[in-house]
């Protein structure tokens, strides 16, 4: 399934200041989003920054239907996403949306495993919301530094359990997702990662020793994000693939991974 690519004003309904160095945007318009899956991302023109060329690839939060609203989770990392760390409810967003590929969230799968870290949990709420469509209750497990860079507990809890580990042990269980505990007590059907790449890495060892489908979203490097400038290649078994185009989602057997 592709979905239609298209060119849209977004309006800023709110924003969040949801930690030191992460915005909640969310955004609205004045006729019916698009179609969109969980795992997709949007480019964004970045206005009011003359150091900012290029639009910048943002992962696709939640999408609210209901509300009409999209909502993006931004580190705020760049002199562009400090920015858009400055709009203001009424602002416009230009963004081309939806880009790349998604995780396919089978609603017969009895128990996903749905593995962020850091800004890296983005993409895994929307994906937790339509495992719910299906009846399917979702387990999120969610690594950050400390207690203070966990992000959107609330709104993960509304779609399933939520187990933690924090580098520090300032909450949840103190460590990286791999060394959670529930990795031992629980088998899971499918697992779905988002995040720095040594975790996805660990994630992808851990779901290989025990015989587990995996897919992973990578976050290489965009330029263009339509797959013209090839700056976010990743080598696979099938040669060279542009994350922008050919993922951002890849199932682990397909990537050169040790």
């Amino acid at each position: 399934m592709e979905l239609q690519k298209k060119i849209l004003d977004l309006t800023v309904s709110q924003v969040d200041r949801v930690h030191e160095r992460y915005v909640l945007i969310k955004l609205t318009h004045n006729e019916q989003l698009p179609e969109i899956a969980p795992g997709q991302f949007v480019e964004i023109r970045v206005d009011g920054s003359p150091q900012t060329f290029l639009r910048r690839p943002i992962s696709i939060h939640f999408v609210d239907y209901e509300r009409n609203e999209l909502w993006l989770l931004v580190a705020i990392v760049g002199k562009g996403t400090q920015q858009m760390a400055k709009l203001k409810a009424g602002d416009t967003l230009n963004c081309v949306l939806p880009l790349g590929n998604f995780f396919h969230c089978n609603f017969f799968e009895d128990k996903p495993l749905l593995v962020g870290g850091g800004v890296g949990v983005a993409p895994l709420l929307f994906a937790g919301k339509e495992f719910c469509v299906g009846n399917t209750k979702p387990t999120f497990l969610l690594g950050a530094r400390s207690a203070k860079d966990l992000l959107q507990l609330d709104e993960f809890r509304k779609y399933g359990r939520v187990f933690v580990t924090t580098e520090d042990g300032s909450a949840g269980e103190k460590g990286f997702v791999t060394q959670h505990t529930v990795l031992q007590q629980e088998e899971f059907d499918h697992i779905f990662v988002c995040g720095p790449t040594p975790m996805m890495k660990a994630v992808a060892r851990y779901a290989r020793e025990h015989n587990i489908p995996c897919h992973v979203s990578l976050e290489n490097m965009m330029a263009c994000g339509l797959g013209a400038c090839l700056c976010c290649v990743e080598k696979t078994k099938w040669g060279n693939l542009r994350v922008c185009e050919d993922g951002p989602v890849f199932d682990i057997k397909e990537l050169l991974w040790e």
